[in-house]
């Protein structure tokens, strides 16, 4: 059954509703990257849009939810229950670059659980979504996470720590205890879409460190409702508050950790 929810209808609304802004701009974009023109403030405004109107979409739909996102933090509201968590632009270099993929990402987090997930990619029009107990989906197919269980077999997606951001030396550790035992290693840019793409069974792990909340709290409970599993990046439960994460299948998340595990 793949029928939305009332809430997950608004968040899909909201997504779509900024999407079409960062469809237009990155039309746009193109073209400016081309007239070797500077689009880094261009990108900045198109975040900054795509925040307003997700910020405006769903205060309007749920009054009194708090609000944390990438560029105003925390913005409390009077239902304490309540937060969206919320990333206007994941993959923002990607965006920057002309290239299609980066994602918009909304998580509602109920009483300090992810209970419903959007990840939408305006340039590809896939929508990843998830209600808690109620399965994954993108646009209107379930999803299931990869079924391989050797990392021999195993394509593993990765962030690598760029100029000013987290511990390279750490990262070249890490890549050379997992390159060594996997299929491939993959470095698209987008967190967001690297979660959807393991619950979508594309990949069959992820691991990253220095990551914030918006960057991972949908995409958490969509390879959760994959039948995946996630953790942080050290094995522990929270993967959304610590900054890290692991994610694959049951026996991909535990291979894969051994090999961080392995690295230090």
């Amino acid at each position: 059954m793949s029928t939305q929810s009332a809430l997950l209808k608004v968040m899909s609304d909201a997504a779509r509703k900024a999407a079409r802004g960062l469809n237009r701009d990155f039309g746009e974009l193109s073209a400016l990257v081309v007239a070797k023109k500077a689009p880094a403030d261009f990108v900045s405004a198109a975040d900054l849009k795509s925040e307003q109107v997700l910020f405006e979409a769903l205060s309007k739909a749920r009054p009194g939810y708090g609000f944390l996102a990438e560029e105003r933090g925390l913005v409390e509201g009077t239902d304490k229950t309540h937060t969206w968590i919320v990333d206007p632009l994941d993959g923002t270099t990607n965006f920057l670059h002309a290239i299609p993929h980066f994602a918009i990402n909304i998580a509602l987090q109920r009483e300090g659980a992810v209970v419903a997930a959007i990840t939408h990619n305006p340039a590809t029009n896939e929508m990843f979504w998830a209600e808690k107990g109620k399965g994954a989906f993108v646009n209107d197919r379930r999803l299931r996470v990869a079924q391989r269980t050797r990392l021999e077999e195993a394509v593993i997606a990765t962030g690598i720590p760029f100029l000013g951001h987290g511990q390279h030396a750490r990262f070249l550790k890490e890549l050379h205890q997992v390159s060594q035992k996997v299929a491939g290693v993959r470095r698209f840019g987008s967190a967001a879409l690297d979660l959807a793409w393991v619950a979508a069974g594309r990949y069959d792990g992820y691991w990253e460190r220095d990551l914030s909340s918006w960057d991972v709290a949908a995409g958490v409970l969509l390879v959760a409702e994959a039948g995946g599993r996630v953790s942080n990046a050290d094995g522990a439960e929270d993967a959304v508050g610590s900054g890290s994460v692991c994610a694959g299948n049951l026996d991909i998340h535990a291979r894969l950790l051994e090999r961080l595990q392995a690295a230090k």
